[in-house]
């Protein structure tokens, strides 16, 4: 073989061990990425530009709860923060579910175990209220003097979960802890509760979805009860390989975490308990008054669901991950699909006078824990009509739905552009 023949296929080999490692280390961003919440977002936005001195509030863990079986993953105790409402709002009680993606695997589940998500050892001592938990009524205006509670997540199914693993000495007690942690809360003054909203996102999200009525059945009929779910409307979708990647997550954790047990019968006695966990299949059959707040182009889904790098053989993907405005045509089509998919799912559930949602045209994960999209002046807006800084999705949407009591349903094709770090999001239209 000739010096040139040797010298291109050294290159190709090289080139083929460079392609190797880097999707090695796209595949563990992604997995990263599951276990990523808003309370990280809320640290790094606080400690940047745009906020001034936030409230911080305390870690309160749980006495008792580990003689009811409910722990986190590594057996520690489960907990929560709590800032005390006054005035006007000491009798109204806003529960926040904390995300934080979900392990469906020993492995996985082991290394969840060292982190807040799986112990509340690793858990920090403090967090920042902003968004929906601020206590600035400037920022937060009808919730800002509510009792706020903010539920740390370290089940790795969205509080569901009801099995052990006592060979790897993991402890599933995503429903137990649920239970432990409302029960405290009651006792501490909740069950005097006027008026209470269950909210959360991502993967408390879903739990919002999955407890919403459990919630509901906590309080007199006098009390006014509603819930939120903010990025939580996960999808049973295709991924760019013609395979179910979320639902081969969402089988696993379902499995490996005995969730069946928390989920409706009403879903369970007529489709597969796997199915029962995606929301599109749940939301209809919800009693309680239940809140939509989701980007169309939700930036996880597309990430770890839709083009996830295992699924993205030939990297057709790679640019339009990392930089949505570099996605090319047929991407943007095929993000179009997933937004019409979207739309779809939530047909039968906006039939409902007595629910509501909000579904933006924007890239974006959680939208209600962030100050910057929760009431900002340059929040979503709906349509292209201008508002004052108090008329977006805030005030227009989800005040009139949670407070007011009057349904509007929006689905928008605008979206914001976030300038307090820099970065913008795309509209697609």
């Amino acid at each position: 073989m000739s010096q040139r023949g040797k010298s291109c296929g050294g290159m190709k080999l090289l080139k083929q061990w460079m392609f190797l490692l880097v999707g090695l280390v796209i595949l563990k961003w992604v997995e990263g990425l599951e276990d990523t919440n808003v309370t990280d977002i809320d640290m790094q936005y606080v400690s940047g530009k745009g906020f001034y001195r936030p409230l911080m509030v305390g870690l309160t863990l749980i006495n008792g709860a580990a003689a009811k079986g409910a722990v986190c993953l590594d057996g520690s105790l489960p907990g929560y923060h709590f800032h005390r409402g006054y005035g006007s709002g000491s009798n109204s009680w806003l529960i926040q579910l904390e995300g934080g993606g979900w392990c469906g695997t020993i492995k996985n589940c082991l290394y969840s175990k060292k982190t807040r998500h799986g112990s509340s050892y690793f858990m920090e001592k403090q967090i920042p209220f902003i968004g929906i938990l601020s206590n600035k009524a400037q920022e937060n205006p009808d919730f800002f003097n509510w009792n706020r509670i903010k539920v740390r997540y370290c089940d790795g199914a969205s509080f569901s979960g009801d099995s052990q693993n006592a060979g790897a000495g993991l402890y599933f007690r995503g429903q137990r802890i649920w239970q432990a942690a409302m029960e405290d809360l009651m006792s501490k003054g909740m069950r005097y509760a006027k008026q209470a909203l269950l909210s959360g996102c991502s993967a408390g999200g879903l739990a919002t979805i999955i407890h919403c009525d459990e919630f509901r059945e906590l309080f007199p009929r006098t009390t006014r009860v509603k819930c939120l779910s903010d990025a939580g409307l996960f999808l049973d979708s295709v991924d760019v390989s013609g395979r179910r990647s979320l639902r081969n997550l969402f089988g696993s954790v379902v499995t490996l975490q005995g969730v069946r047990k928390s989920l409706p019968r009403s879903c369970t006695s007529r489709l597969n308990p796997i199915l029962c966990y995606f929301p599109q299949h749940l939301i209809a059959s919800v009693r309680t008054p239940l809140f939509l707040l989701n980007a169309a182009y939700d930036t996880w889904q597309i990430q770890a669901s839709l083009a996830p790098p295992s699924a993205d053989y030939r990297w057709n993907w790679y640019e339009c991950r990392k930089d949505y405005a570099r996605c090319s045509a047929p991407q943007i089509q095929y993000l179009q699909g997933f937004r019409n998919q979207m739309l779809r799912s939530t047909r039968a559930f906006s039939r409902s006078y007595k629910n509501g949602l909000f579904i933006n045209s924007c890239f974006a994960h959680c939208q209600s824990e962030r100050q910057d999209t929760w009431f900002a002046h340059d929040s979503p807006r709906i349509g292209n009509r201008m508002y004052e800084d108090t008329e977006k999705v805030y005030r227009r949407v989800v005040h009139r739905f949670l407070l007011k009591g009057t349904l509007e349903k929006e689905s928008v094709y605008s979206c914001y552009h976030r300038n307090a770090n820099g970065t913008a999001n795309y509209v697609v239209r």
